[in-house]
C-alpha cells in the first residue's frame, strides 16, 4: 500500500512503463473483481489500485457500509498478484487520484457508462484511455449481501 506521495513518485509521469488505474470500494472481495483486475493488468505493466476510503464509502453506499474498514480492503487487494500499488482515496470519485497519477488506461466495469464517469475530463486531460470491461454476470458485492440476508432469513 502507498501513500499518495509515493505512490507519484513511483507511478507518476516520469515513469517507463504502462500504468493502468482502476478502483473501486472493493467492501467483500470478489471473483467478479479478481477477473476485472486480471483484464486489467494484462493492459499494461503495473496495476494501481484506488480504494475508496471509509468515509466515502458510507457517502456512496449508505450507513451500514462498508463491511469491512479501508485497511483490511486496502491489505486483501495488495495480496494480489495482479495488484502492483494500492492507494486509498477519500474524495468519492479519484479525480484527484488520475490527475496525480496519469494513467495511460482507466478500467472500469461494464456497470458504468462513460458519460456519467466525472473523471474522463481528468483522464484525458492527461492523456489516459477509458477501457469498460464486462462484468461476470452475479458476481457483485450487492449480489452477495442480498444472497446472505436470504440464507440469514432461511429463504432462497
Amino acid at each position: 500500500m502507498l501513500d499518495w506521495d509515493a505512490a507519484s513518485r513511483q507511478f507518476g509521469p516520469e515513469r517507463d512503463f504502462r500504468l493502468i488505474f482502476t478502483n473501486g470500494c472493493f467492501d467483500i472481495l470478489h471473483r467478479g473483481h479478481v477477473e476485472i483486475l486480471i483484464q486489467a493488468r494484462a493492459l499494461g505493466d503495473r496495476l494501481v489500485v484506488g480504494v475508496n476510503s471509509d468515509e466515502s464509502v458510507r457517502r456512496l453506499k449508505g450507513p451500514g457500509r462498508p463491511l469491512q474498514p479501508e485497511l483490511d480492503r486496502a491489505i486483501c487487494l495488495a495480496a494480489l498478484e495482479t495488484v502492483d500499488a494500492v492507494v486509498i482515496f477519500r474524495e468519492d470519485t479519484p479525480t484527484e487520484l488520475i490527475a496525480a497519477l496519469k494513467p495511460d488506461v482507466w478500467v472500469k466495469g461494464g456497470d458504468y457508462k462513460p458519460e456519467g464517469l466525472v473523471e474522463l475530463a481528468t483522464l484525458e486531460s492527461v492523456g489516459g484511455q477509458l477501457v469498460i470491461l464486462p462484468l461476470l454476470a452475479g458476481r457483485s458485492t450487492t449480489a452477495l449481501l442480498e444472497r446472505a440476508a436470504r440464507a440469514a432469513r432461511g429463504t432462497s
